[in-house]
């Protein structure tokens, strides 16, 4: 199970989780990891899409804490519905949201964290933050980073079918 912040703008428009440019950079990232699509559960910490209009485009807003809080029993029940071994949180809102404030990304992201929710629970970025990345160096970096996330939990996932 990937869990992210909210839906974007594409996201929101065609209903699904993570068809815009973040879901595209997300889709590279699983593959490179040798992860499918298909095998992975995608949703939200908030279920609605918060921005603000300037002109004809929709620009992205972070949730507020209470906007957290409201969706939070949403996402517990998909929790208790899925029942996922292995938990991926994108990025800092889902981190803390979940695992709590004290969750810092630099810190804390490509390593297994404590957690009841899931047998593995690990913290990544964002994809947005890869295509926020500074010029095309960067931006590769990123990548490399958050593959390099991604592909511990595969190696994780592969020893539980063993």
């Amino acid at each position: 199970m990937l869990i992210g912040e909210q839906p974007g703008d594409r996201e929101d428009i065609e209903g699904h989780p993570f068809v815009g440019p973040a879901g595209r950079v997300l889709d590279r990232g699983l593959e490179r990891a040798g992860i499918a699509r298909d095998d992975v559960y995608l949703t939200n910490v908030v279920k609605h899409f918060r921005y603000e209009q300037r002109g004809k485009r929709r620009i992205h807003q972070a949730p507020d804490r209470w906007q957290v809080t409201a969706c939070l029993p949403w996402l517990r029940a998909e929790l208790v519905v899925i029942k996922p071994p292995a938990i991926v949180l994108l990025g800092a809102v889902a981190a803390q949201a979940l695992l709590g404030p004290s969750i810092r990304i630099g810190r804390d992201r490509g390593r297994p964290v404590e957690s009841q929710l899931a047998e593995l629970v690990m913290i990544t970025t964002h994809p947005s933050a890869v295509l926020r990345a500074g010029d095309y160096s960067e931006r590769e970096q990123a990548m490399d980073a958050f593959v390099a996330d991604l592909s511990k939990v595969a190696e994780w996932l592969a020893k539980q079918l063993d």
